[in-house]
């Protein structure tokens, strides 16, 4: 059975937001493209490839209080003309104690179809709240 793409890409940013629930840098590596590039929301301090995005989460991860993010996906555009896809949507950042919502947003995602897995190629976070 093949999953329509963009159900693939929701399903792929599902087991991002679960890995980062439970700080498992394992299962956000094959998730993210080795180049991916994030631009964060509030400083706009860019984190440039794979390598470099999973130091960032370690940092995080073992900061106390630290926020757990959930990107909640709004639209996946699909191009027509290459396997790539265009994701927007909310996120927040909910303290990992007691749960209360610290930081949130909007966010658009890049992705591509390497093979027969979708990644994350490039990320855009807008603080809001």
């Amino acid at each position: 059975m093949t999953i329509a793409p963009d159900l693939a890409i929701r399903l792929r940013r599902a087991d991002f937001n679960r890995a980062l629930a439970q700080a498992d840098l394992s299962a956000i590596a094959p998730i993210l493209a080795p180049d991916a590039l994030l631009v964060a929301g509030t400083d706009s301090a860019v984190i440039s490839g794979r390598k470099a995005q999973l130091a960032a989460w370690k940092r995080e991860f073992a900061m106390a209080g630290r926020l757990v993010y959930v990107r909640t996906p709004e639209t996946v555009t699909m191009s027509p003309a290459f396997p790539l896809a265009f994701e927007h949507g909310a996120w927040r950042g909910d303290s990992a104690i007691g749960g209360a919502t610290q930081a949130s947003g909007i966010y658009t995602a890049k992705w591509r179809q390497f093979g027969s897995e979708w990644m994350i190629e490039a990320e855009l976070y807008l603080t809001m709240a």
